[in-house]
């Protein structure tokens, strides 16, 4: 969108087509066999890019949800309330897909279909995507107790949010959400204090009463979350813990307070005190880090596709306003050195694309090399793309100046919310520790992917010499092996990410990113270099 403005002031990017727009996204989707899905993602497309939606997702995060400890005759209630513009974000991402597509749809396509549409979701707002994508994620989780599964499988199949607070039993949907953290341990979740007593057997199974804390407890309103909590017998475990009990009354699950956050500000966070908490043994007594991983699996694939979408967001963003923005006699996109940072952005929206969507399609297959691409590949591209959010949605900002820096624009929100996919489900030490504990656990996955990208890495001598950087550093001792693995994730994803532009992006697109990824001038700061001769080229495919 192009135009003038008597002020020279750039118009809001509004009433445009997040999917029509965005040709790497519409090329991953035919990739991935979700073609049957193209028409839908059009809708979807339109209706996060009109003026509507975009007020929604404004109002959503400017009137935050509000604690309610008690009822005016002093009982318990625990309730967070929320403007109707939450409910709205809600509906639209549960009508979407976002809660349970690739569980409810059996074609392996449908991952593909619901990582586009996860994608732009989180480029309008991101808040409501975190209770919905746990409720698709804790699905394979919540199989693991086929009685459960039974009652709850035709509330988390349901496309229609039903924000009434009642026992799930009688709702149209329900949402699930996750309890692990505590505040004496964060992400060693074995250090956790909380729990279980048995309480008897029920139609549901073994059934438990807890005790203890959660420090990040999202979203407190869910209808049920899979906590953490030690059994006496055989230590952490997992349980479905309702937010109403069976009989009906009110689970003591008291919210201490709600977390006064940098960003992901329409989602309420809470602490919360278990008082003899009833909940119910899904998975293994003393297995429950490994059943609620699983759960940590999906939703780290989430936060990849999301940051990706934040990247997009980010580029479309300073695309938009450069083109409506003029400086020294010409359009800001066609300033030289604006045109080669958005040049550079551009790169690596595509690639982050490309890496999220790819690795979405690898979901959903038990081949053999599908199941090493996602051990590895998973925390790796969650740990990337997160952290190259932050860098892009700051670049992004200050492409605006200072219109960027002032809370009625779009990026104060954007970049508020780039930080938190890092943080949330495993800091960046945590997934590139996980990279190496996959490499170490499952040898034989590593050497799949890795003669996978020594394959594709063949057609270009930059590319071959880092796959073969790759397999050193696999033979490295294993403490000198832990001290570089930022080093070893990173170079892994960009080897990926080339490998993937190499198979499936213009010839000019391919050759500028390894052109500018391994020059060695590149990386702290964005636009140094585009790779190219002709940065302009990029943005003309970049948008459309």
């Amino acid at each position: 969108m192009t135009g003038i403005h008597p002020d020279n002031q750039a118009p809001e990017l509004k009433d445009y087509n997040l999917y029509a727009s965005d040709p790497a996204l519409r090329r991953a989707v035919a990739r991935g066999g979700a073609g049957w899905r193209d028409d839908e993602l059009l809708r979807q497309g339109a209706e996060y890019g009109c003026e509507a939606t975009l007020r929604a997702a404004e109002d959503a995060n400017r009137h935050e949800p509000e604690l309610h400890t008690h009822s005016r005759t002093g009982e318990r209630i625990d309730l967070v309330k929320f403007h109707p513009a939450w409910h709205t974000m809600m509906g639209i991402a549960r009508r979407n897909g976002i809660a349970n597509l690739p569980f409810v749809d059996p074609r392996p396509s449908a991952w593909t279909a619901y990582g586009a549409s996860l994608y732009m979701h989180s480029q309008i707002e991101s808040g409501s995507t975190c209770p919905t994508t746990m409720t698709k994620a804790c699905i394979p989780v919540m199989r693991l107790n086929p009685a459960l599964f039974e009652a709850t499988q035709p509330k988390l199949n349901a496309t229609v949010h039903d924000p009434r607070d009642l026992p799930f039993a009688q709702k149209d949907s329900m949402t699930v959400g996750m309890g692990m953290t505590e505040k004496q341990g964060g992400s060693d979740v074995r250090t956790n204090t909380s729990r279980a007593v048995p309480a008897g057997r029920g139609p549901w199974g073994d059934e438990f009463l807890i005790t203890g804390h959660k420090w990040f407890f999202s979203a407190p309103m869910c209808d049920g979350h899979l906590v953490l909590a030690k059994t006496e017998e055989r230590g952490s475990t997992c349980f479905f813990v309702p937010r109403w009990r069976p009989d009906g009354s009110k689970n003591p699950i008291q919210i201490q307070r709600l977390k006064d956050k940098v960003g992901n500000r329409s989602n309420s966070s809470s602490e919360v005190e278990f008082k003899e908490a009833w909940g119910v043994l899904v998975g293994d007594e003393g297995r429950g880090i490994p059943t609620i991983i699983e759960m940590a699996t999906y939703t780290r694939l989430d936060c990849a596709l999301a940051s990706a979408g934040f990247i997009r967001q980010a580029l479309a963003q300073a695309l938009h306003y450069t083109r409506n923005r003029h400086a020294f006699g010409k359009a800001l996109i066609e300033q030289p050195v604006m045109t080669e940072l958005l040049a550079d952005m551009a790169l690596e929206s595509e690639a982050a694309t490309l890496l999220a969507m790819d690795l979405a399609s690898h979901f959903g297959s038990t081949d053999p090399f599908d199941v090493a691409w996602r051990r590895l590949v998973t925390p790796a591209a969650k740990f990337w793309n997160c952290k190259r959010a932050v860098a892009l949605t700051g670049e992004a900002m200050e492409v605006f100046g200072g219109n960027g820096y002032v809370e009625d624009g779009p990026m104060g929100r954007l970049f508020r919310e780039a930080p938190v996919n890092s943080i949330w489900e495993g800091s960046g030490n945590v997934m590139s520790l996980d990279v190496l504990r996959a490499v170490s656990r499952n040898p034989d996955d590593a050497h799949l992917v890795l003669d996978h990208l020594q394959q594709v890495a063949s057609q270009d001598s930059r590319l071959r010499a880092q796959a073969q950087a790759l397999r050193d550093a696999v033979a490295l001792p294993p403490a000198e092996f832990e001290r570089q693995a930022r080093r070893f994730t990173q170079r892994l994803v960009l080897t990926a990410q080339a490998c993937l532009m190499l198979q499936h992006a213009s010839a000019e697109a391919s050759a500028a990113f390894i052109g500018s990824r391994f020059d060695p001038d590149w990386g702290p700061v964005t636009g140094i270099t585009s790779g190219t001769s002709d940065p302009a080229a990029l943005l003309r495919a970049a948008w459309q």
